[in-house]
């Protein structure tokens, strides 16, 4: 099954959106705006994942820099 991702970036949390190629929702979870918290919630979704969709905004570059 083919996952892609959402990641809406704020400063102490982030929404973490996993759906299907088909629509189907996933999971759907806020995580601490920390890689450590992010890399393991999406770990613990499945994976592989076809493309991950980061919001663009100034608290979006440190996260796409540190993964």
């Amino acid at each position: 099954m083919e996952l892609f991702v959402g990641l809406d970036v704020s400063v102490r949390a982030t929404s973490v959106c996993v759906m299907a190629a088909s629509g189907k929702l996933v999971r759907e979870s806020k995580v601490e705006t920390e890689t450590e918290a992010i890399g393991a919630l999406l770990h613990a979704s499945g994976g592989p994942y076809k493309r991950i969709g980061l919001e663009a905004g100034p608290l979006s570059r440190w996260l796409y820099r540190a993964g």
